[in-house]
């Protein structure tokens, strides 16, 4: 329900696309005013969290609608793939594998944190809300919940298996996926706010961060050795070797999930842990990002110096914005009892994370893109580890593939997790 209206106001994607271009436009504005009143509030709020909650506002107020719109498919589709291209057209696989093993280590945790923190959320919730947590044959709760383990340990594909495996009540689906929605927000939102105060949380952690820096000075040498002023034949390349990648990785994607589906019982099989396979936009993912790598091993390297990433940039801040449009702010309260499942399975997972970064002294950055790699995907992880440099940002996009492949397993193990702990 609107806050204001049950219908929207605007439903033409043109001008609901100029509405979000403009509230992206204000935001980077305002947060490029480093004095008086934006300067505070942008030293309190992260700007990229702007670009979520006001096209939520728009939402929530009935001005636009999720449900009407296909913008989201537009740039998880075409922008998404494209961004993965040109973020890791200059990506420096050497130097990121000299970050050693914490990096896998903290994402590894974050998954563990959602698989044993979904049926942990059901027996605590369970003690004072029994009703909230039950729910027959197709209605089961966990039924749902599954879907959200799927979303927060691999992506959208994950889900959507989870949700084919179980068969969870398609009427109370959107549901589930207001919990994924405003839960992983609310997360993502402490998280950003993190990042302001990393050399505090890092000297707290006592975490060795040489690694980090070495590989943020090496990326920026690198960026400011082959930085030009760049010409439209620069743009028109960049835009020609990122939508031919896109192009590629629809046409082999379509085919190879088609094939696996057909031919490959362990893929065909919805409760198998290969599953994911059978997904053409897993098979997007992978085949852009792998284009990229590919690249980064040419003289298209040099494109970064031409503003590659800067350009993949603004393709995911579209991304975030259409993301956004999904949160009504208005039915957050409408099951009190499910949001509550929701904030204490992403704490227990946070808790895990915070714990083995203080156990194995690793920085809040590998804490923030470890987990984000598992909540938030491709559209998030990259997002956060530019907060911190924009040099960083091919770790989100390849953590996040990981998150990707190790999904549906996880999410399978936590749904029979959830429906053991649901039977107590």
């Amino acid at each position: 329900m609107y806050l204001l209206s049950t219908h929207p106001i605007i439903t033409n994607d043109t001008v609901v696309f100029g509405l979000l271009a403009l509230c992206l436009g204000f935001i980077f504005y305002t947060s490029s005013l480093k004095n008086g009143f934006w300067g505070k509030f942008y030293s309190v709020v992260p700007a990229v969290l702007m670009c979520y909650l006001l096209p939520a506002i728009l939402t929530s107020t009935g001005i636009i609608s999720d449900e009407l719109s296909n913008l989201y498919f537009m740039a998880s589709r075409y922008l998404l793939p494209a961004a993965l291209v040109l973020m890791t057209l200059s990506i420096d696989l050497k130097a990121i594998s000299n970050l050693g093993s914490k990096a896998i280590i903290m994402f590894l945790t974050g998954s563990v944190g959602i698989i044993i923190g979904g049926p942990l959320a059901i027996l605590i919730v369970s003690v004072f809300s029994p009703e909230t947590v039950g729910g027959n044959d197709f209605d089961a709760i966990w039924r749902g919940l599954s879907t959200i383990a799927g979303s927060w340990i691999g992506g959208g594909a994950n889900q959507a298996a989870m949700l084919e495996i179980f068969q969870y009540n398609p009427e109370k689906y959107g549901g589930m996926v207001l919990i994924d929605i405003v839960v992983a927000n609310v997360w993502m939102a402490i998280v950003l706010l993190g990042v302001g105060k990393t050399k505090q949380i890092d000297t707290w952690l006592k975490a060795d961060t040489s690694a980090i820096e070495t590989l943020k000075i090496k990326v920026s040498t690198f960026t400011e050795k082959i930085t030009r002023v760049p010409t439209l034949q620069d743009y028109m390349i960049l835009l020609s070797l990122a939508f031919a990648a896109v192009g590629a990785a629809h046409f082999f994607g379509d085919h190879i999930s088609t094939f696996l589906n057909e031919n490959v019982e362990a893929v065909k099989d919805q409760k198998g842990f290969l599953s994911f396979l059978g997904s053409s936009f897993f098979w997007m993912v992978v085949i852009t990002t792998t284009i990229g790598i590919a690249l980064s091993f040419t003289k298209a390297k040099n494109y970064e110096g031409a503003g590659a990433s800067k350009i993949g940039g603004m393709f995911i801040y579209i991304l975030v914005a259409t993301i956004g449009m999904k949160m009504d702010l208005g039915k957050v309260l409408e099951n009190p009892g499910l949001i509550a499942i929701g904030f204490i399975w992403i704490t227990i997972h946070a808790g895990l994370m915070i714990l083995m970064a203080k156990l194995i002294r690793a920085p809040y950055f590998f804490l923030a893109v470890g987990s984000q790699a598992n909540v938030g995907g491709a559209a998030s992880a990259p997002v956060v580890a530019a907060e911190f440099h924009p040099s960083l940002t091919s770790v989100g996009v390849l953590l996040a593939v990981l998150g990707y492949v190790a999904g549906t397993g996880g999410a399978l193990l936590c749904a029979y997790l959830m429906e053991i702990a649901s039977a107590l």
